[in-house]
């Protein structure tokens, strides 16, 4: 697995587990995890981790002994993850791409994903994995967002396209309209799965530091490497562009709402 959009490289895993980490993902960890704890799983694998912020909520909430295998295609990203944890705590870390996974058949009975599905450029394939390494009875839970309700994220990639009409960097589109449950739940049907469960989850968002958002949503991710290639606008003219657009449709502070699909099926 690897594209523009998935490369979370340098200075980025820092910027976004400090700029982005407790805006948009901190919340739903902790979702995450409660759901993860009460099917009380014996052997946990999580996919697409990142930095570590549903890790840490698992680790929080999981009975001490459970093992948790972590991986992430970006070493650089599980770098800062493992500074979360103490030694000694059960929690395994290994760089690893979630389309093929280093793991043998049946291996886990919990797989988690959130908010990673939808950087797989073949998510069928990816399906497959995850059918693979769970024994039967094996849950895998996994997110994505929902780029049906309007938020902070695409209004930020409107304006990314407005300061490049030609060739617009595509990272918010990617993370954003993944969000067909009809076409999802066919794809993991067809990779085996049965007994599919959705629930859709919101949550209200208010931003004071606004300039330190619109600083996080370009730094943070693969953006600012996507806007440096391109040319022509600096990746501080972005940040103002994107504060201006911001504070325009969502005031000062911001508020909007976010929401995700949270999918959960099972291994027969």
């Amino acid at each position: 697995m690897s594209t523009e959009h998935a490369q979370f490289t340098d200075d980025i895993p820092s910027a976004y587990d400090r700029g982005l980490g407790p805006v948009l993902f901190q919340d739903y960890a902790e979702h995450t995890a409660r759901h993860v704890a009460r099917l009380v799983p014996r052997r946990l694998l999580e996919t697409g981790a990142g930095t570590g912020i549903v890790t840490r909520r698992l680790r929080d909430v999981l009975p001490a002994t459970t093992p948790i295998v972590v991986t992430d295609l970006n070493a650089a990203m599980l770098e800062v993850a493992r500074t979360k944890f103490r030694p000694g705590e059960a929690v395994e870390f290994q760089t690893a791409d979630a389309m093929a996974l280093p793991f043998p058949d049946q291996s886990f009975d919990m797989l988690v994903c959130q908010f990673g599905v939808m950087f797989f450029p073949d998510k069928a394939k990816g399906y497959r994995e995850a059918y693979r390494v769970l024994a039967p009875g094996g849950r895998y839970l996994f997110s994505v967002w929902d780029g049906s309700v309007r938020g902070a994220p695409l209004a930020t990639d409107d304006a990314v396209r407005r300061l490049f009409p030609v060739d617009p960097p595509q990272f918010y589109r990617v993370t954003a309209f993944y969000n067909l449950i009809d076409p999802i739940k066919e794809a993991i049907t067809e990779a085996g799965f049965t007994g599919l469960r959705v629930e859709v989850v919101t949550r209200d968002t208010e931003v004071s530091d606004v300039a330190g958002f619109a600083h996080a949503l370009v730094y943070a991710n693969p953006l600012i490497d996507m806007i440096k290639r391109r040319g022509g606008v600096s990746a501080d003219e972005a940040v103002a562009a994107i504060a201006e657009a911001l504070i325009h449709e969502f005031g000062s502070p911001l508020r909007w709402r976010r929401q995700a699909i949270v999918f959960e099926v099972t291994r027969e």
